[in-house]
C-alpha cells in the first residue's frame, strides 16, 4: 500500500510542477469504432403510433418533436418582448461603387437605445426587380468584418480577441474591416439578384460562459431569476431568436421579399440556422455550413465532436438539460435528422469538408438521408434517391448536400452551391 501511495504522490508532483495534464478522451475518427445505434423514427410518435398522413405530421408528430428539442437540446424561449422597435440609422444608395444600396438598421429589444439590441447590415441590389429574395446570416466578429466598406458601423459589443483582426480587450477596431470578407462574397450574391443581410451574433448574446448575465436572456428573467431554467434557452436558441427578430424587420422593408429569405450559418451558426428554420416556418430555406454536433450531424454516431465534448467546451450553447446526455446519446429522445425533418417541406442545404472530420461529414449526410421520409410524406424529394456522398459532387433535391476538399470554413465554392440551390427554389418559390 505504501508503495502505491508513493507512486501516486510521485506522479502527482510531476503533473503539478511540469504543467502536464491528464490526456483528454480520445476523439473517434474511425468508422469501425462508431457504435451500433438505433435512431428515433421521425414518423413514429413517442407512444408508438405511426404517422402516415401530412395532417398527422403537422398536428401530432411535428409539435412533439419540436417540444422534445426545446426541452432537451436547445431550450425554449420563455416569453415575448413587447416593445421591440426598428431604427434605420444609415442609407447609402451608391454603396460598393453603385452596385448596391446599403442600409443599417438597429433592432432595439427594449424599444430604446438604452437597452440590448442588434444592428442589421443590409445590401440590396441596385438592378433587378424588387422586392428581392435574400440571404440572412449572423457573423462572428462584427458587421464591419464582412466587407471593407468604410460606411459600415463597427460593432461596440463584446468581441472575442483576435490579434490578426486587430481585436484586443474584446473591442473591434478599424483594423477588422473586411477581415472576413472572403467568407461573404457580397458582390457575387448581389449580382445573382439577392439581397444580403447580416448581424453580429454577439449583439444578441456574447459567446462566452458568463452565466447568462449579458445578452437577451436577462430581459426575460422573472423576479428573483438569475439564469435560464434547465429547459430554457442557451446561446444557440438566443441567436436563432435574433434571426427571427431580423425577419420581423424584413417583413416591414419593401425592398425585401420576406417570403423568400434563406437563413444561413456556418459552424455554431450553422446549428443556429437549422434551429431558427425549425422554430420559425417563415424562413423559406435553410443553409447549414459544417454545423456538426448539435447541428446537422447525428449525435448517436459519437464521431468527432460529441455531446459531452460540446457541452464541456461550450456549456452556454444549449439548455442545461442537454448535459444529461453527455456520453448518453442513446437516451436522447431525438437526433439531428429530426431537426432537419422539422424544416420540411422547405428546402435545406448542408455542406461539409473532407478535412473537417470534427463535424462528421458522414453523420451530416446520414442525417439528411434519414430526414428524407418526412419530406416524401409531404410530397417533396428530400435527398435525391440513390444520392451518394462523393467529394466535389453536390446533390440537390429538396435537401441538398455537398462535401468539398479542404477544411472547416466557408469558401466561394460553398457559396456557388448555395446560390445554385437557392435559385432552384427562391427565384420561383411560389
Amino acid at each position: 500500500m505504501k508503495r502505491i501511495i508513493f507512486i501516486f504522490t510521485f506522479f502527482f508532483i510531476i503533473f503539478l510542477f511540469t504543467g502536464m495534464t491528464v490526456p483528454a478522451q480520445e476523439v473517434n475518427y474511425d468508422e469501425s469504432k462508431v457504435p451500433e445505434y438505433t435512431l428515433p423514427d421521425p414518423l413514429v410518435m413517442e407512444n408508438g403510433e405511426h404517422i402516415t398522413s401530412p395532417k398527422a405530421w403537422w398536428n401530432e408528430r411535428r409539435p412533439e418533436i419540436l417540444k422534445l428539442f426545446e426541452e432537451n437540446v436547445y431550450g425554449k424561449v420563455p416569453g415575448k418582448l413587447q416593445h421591440i422597435t426598428f431604427h434605420t440609422f444609415s442609407v447609402d444608395s451608391k454603396a460598393l461603387n453603385g452596385l448596391a444600396t446599403r442600409k443599417q438598421v438597429s433592432i432595439l429589444f427594449t424599444g430604446n437605445n438604452s437597452g440590448t439590441g442588434m444592428d442589421l447590415l443590409i445590401y440590396i441590389p441596385n438592378t433587378g426587380k424588387e422586392p428581392f429574395p435574400a440571404f440572412l446570416g449572423l457573423n462572428f466578429y462584427g458587421n464591419q468584418t464582412i466587407q471593407s466598406d468604410t460606411g459600415i458601423k463597427i460593432t461596440r459589443s463584446w468581441v472575442k480577441n483576435n490579434k490578426a483582426y486587430g481585436i484586443t480587450n474584446h473591442q473591434a477596431t478599424e483594423a477588422s474591416r473586411g477581415a472576413r470578407a472572403y467568407r461573404w462574397p457580397v458582390e457575387m450574391i448581389l449580382k445573382q439578384g439577392y439581397a444580403l443581410i447580416t448581424a453580429y451574433y454577439g449583439d444578441i448574446d456574447p459567446d462566452f460562459d458568463d452565466g447568462f448575465q449579458n445578452g437577451v436572456q436577462p430581459l426575460f428573467y422573472k423576479k428573483g431569476q438569475h439564469k435560464p431554467a434547465p429547459d430554457e434557452w442557451g446561446s444557440i436558441a438566443a441567436w436563432a431568436w435574433g434571426l427571427s427578430r431580423a425577419l420581423d424587420y424584413l417583413e416591414t422593408d419593401p425592398d425585401i421579399d420576406a417570403q423568400r429569405v434563406a437563413v444561413m450559418g456556418h459552424s455554431r451558426l450553422g446549428k443556429t440556422a437549422l434551429w431558427a428554420a425549425a422554430e420559425d416556418q417563415r424562413f423559406a430555406l435553410a443553409i447549414s455550413s459544417m454545423s456538426g454536433c448539435g447541428g446537422a450531424a447525428l449525435s448517436r454516431r459519437r464521431y468527432g465532436e460529441t455531446v459531452e465534448r460540446i457541452n464541456t467546451s461550450f456549456p452556454h450553447w444549449f439548455c442545461t438539460n442537454f448535459k444529461k446526455y453527455n456520453d448518453h446519446e442513446d437516451s436522447l429522445p431525438v437526433d439531428q435528422h429530426e431537426l432537419i425533418a422539422l424544416i420540411a417541406p422547405r428546402p435545406v442545404y448542408i455542406s461539409a469538408a473532407v478535412e473537417d472530420r470534427w463535424a462528421d461529414p458522414k453523420g451530416m449526410f446520414l442525417a439528411a438521408k434519414y430526414a428524407t421520409p418526412v419530406y416524401r410524406l409531404l410530397r417533396k424529394t428530400g435527398l435525391p434517391e440513390n444520392a451518394e456522398m462523393i467529394t466535389g459532387q453536390p446533390v440537390m433535391g429538396t435537401i441538398g448536400f455537398h462535401m468539398r476538399p479542404g477544411k472547416h470554413d466557408v469558401t466561394n465554392y460553398d457559396w456557388q452551391q448555395f446560390l445554385i440551390f437557392a435559385n432552384k427554389f427562391l427565384k420561383n418559390y411560389f
